[in-house]
């Protein structure tokens, strides 16, 4: 998180190689929770998330979504569960 706090939110961000590093981390567990998803689905149970079929991402509601955690809770998660928190929080599932 302090390192994606540092990168500031622009067309040039990208040419910075923690960016870089850090929006491949962020698709990685995007992708995964998406495979959550489906696989929940598959197996009739309920998602961790039910998100529509494209996602509208603001990054700073991400990142503030993310630094809002409590740090040590977030110490001990992965990039993977802060992505899985902040989708069941915006998309729950019909209950």
């Amino acid at each position: 998180m302090t390192r994606a706090n540092r990168i500031p939110l622009n067309a040039t961000a990208m040419l910075r190689p923690d960016a870089h590093r850090l929006k491949g981390e962020a698709e990685r567990a995007f992708n995964a929770v998406g495979r959550e998803i489906r696989d929940a689905r598959a197996a009739n149970r309920t998602p961790p998330a039910c998100p529509p079929e494209n996602i509208n991402l603001n990054p700073r509601q991400l990142l503030d979504y993310l630094n809002g955690i409590p740090q040590a809770r977030r110490q001990r998660m992965t990039v993977t569960d802060g992505i899985r928190s902040w989708m069941a929080s915006r998309y729950p599932c019909a209950g």
